[in-house]
Order: C-alpha cells, then sequence, then structure tokens
C-alpha cells in the first residue's frame, strides 16, 4: 500500500516542482541501486527531504526533527513516507542513532542532513560528525547531494514558498572503509573530519558562491581570477 501510495504521489509532486519551481535534477545515476549507504544534503527548507525524494530509484528513510511528529496527521505522515524523528535538543540521541544502525544493517538507503538543522542564512554550514562516524562504523558509502536554490524559494522566515529555479545534484559516492576495532578514538575522530571536510567541499561546488561561507566564497574568486589571468 505504501510502495503503492508513493509511486502514484511521486508523478503528481514531479509535475508541480517543474512548474513551480524549474526543478532539475542531476547525476541520480551516481544513487546506489542497493545495498546501504548515507545521502548527505544541504538542509535549506523543510521542503528538502520531498525534493531530494522526487527522483529516488529506491525507497529512502530520513532522520527528521521531532518536534513536527506530535502533529497527528503530518506526523503519521512523515513515518509513511520513511522519516524517523531526532531529538535535536539532544546531544545525541540514542534512540534515532539505534534507528539509523538498523536501516544500514539491512542495507537500505539513510538520509541525514550533516549541518544539523536548516541554514537561517542561506549559506552553507559545517558539517557534524554523526552521518561520517556511522558511515565509517558500517563501512558504507556517501552520497553528497547539492540543493541549489532553495534559499531563495523559500528563505527562513517566509511563511510559504515562492516560484524560482530548483537543482538537485546528486554526486558521485565516495567509498568508505569500516574502520577496524583496534583504531583509536583520535584516529576514529580524524578519520570522520576529513570525511566530512570532503564532503563539505563536494557540497560546495555545486552552490552559488553566496551560498558559500565567506572565506569558501573567497577562495572560488581567487581561483576564478587566477583561470582568467
Amino acid at each position: 500500500m505504501m510502495r503503492l501510495l508513493i509511486t502514484v504521489l511521486t508523478p503528481v509532486v514531479w509535475w508541480f516542482c517543474r512548474f513551480t519551481f524549474k526543478i532539475e535534477f542531476h547525476g541520480v545515476d551516481n544513487i546506489p541501486r542497493q545495498g546501504g549507504c548515507i545521502l548527505t544534503p544541504n538542509h535549506v527548507t523543510y521542503a528538502d527531504p520531498i525534493w531530494i525524494t522526487i527522483p529516488m530509484p529506491r525507497r529512502i528513510y530520513y532522520m527528521a526533527w521531532h518536534k513536527p511528529f506530535r502533529i497527528p496527521v503530518l506526523g503519521l505522515l512523515m513515518r509513511m513516507f520513511g522519516a524517523f524523528p531526532v531529538n535535536l535538543d539532544l546531544a545525541a540521541d540514542a534512540s534515532a542513532q539505534r534507528e539509523a544502525i538498523e536501516l544500514l544493517r539491512k542495507g537500505l538507503a539513510l538520509v541525514i542532513f550533516p549541518e544539523g538543522g536548516r541554514t537561517r542564512t542561506g549559506k552553507l554550514m559545517p558539517f557534524k560528525m554523526g552521518a561520517f562516524r556511522l558511515a565509517q562504523a558500517h563501512g558504507v558509502p556517501i552520497v553528497p547531494v547539492t540543493i541549489k536554490g532553495a534559499e531563495t524559494i523559500w528563505p527562513a522566515g517566509q511563511m510559504l514558498p515562492r516560484r524560482g529555479k530548483l537543482a538537485i545534484t546528486y554526486h558521485p559516492p565516495i567509498e568508505v572503509e569500516r574502520l577496524q576495532g583496534e583504531t583509536s578514538r583520535l584516529e576514529l575522530k580524524e578519520s570522520a573530519r576529513r570525511l566530512a571536510r570532503k564532503t563539505h567541499d563536494v557540497v560546495a561546488s555545486a552552490l552559488d558562491p553566496a551560498s558559500l561561507p565567506r572565506a569558501e566564497a573567497e577562495a572560488n574568486d581567487d581561483l576564478s581570477l587566477e583561470t582568467n589571468v
């Protein structure tokens, strides 16, 4: 029943988004067709999970802010479409972690927004380590995803989205080796930090300079000047 509902609704949502937001999808073939993986999109609006799901060739599951689950109908729909709650008020939500681990063990696709919340400025924020430690613990690939244009369609503080142009890019997977038990905590932390930095750079590569942190935007400007010299 759930699969049938998704099959029926997806073309409708796709048509609406193409008409309203001129949505484009790039690199859909980069999404692994089977096996556990973690998709790591930048997070700009409440609609991000819907937008990135439209062209998916497989069922995905994702962590979502726990408070909307308290709304009876909305909470039920979110669960039906693969969402499970994570309490952002906690330093580490053990229940959400267990759910994520179980999904990866079953070879399913998991979406984690590595910024840990929506950007309020429209600029890409630093990535937290949780998704990358999880990938290393289970040896599953990271699929960086860039959502471009959402910050102008639905900026923070605006009640409803407006028309605009939206592009979703699914980058090639970053293969992650499962770390062995004898790896020290310091090595685990440093390895996760490198993986987060690499993923952050890939996501940033498909964003406009205006959506990048100042240092990265200035670096891109310098590179552009050097190229044109």
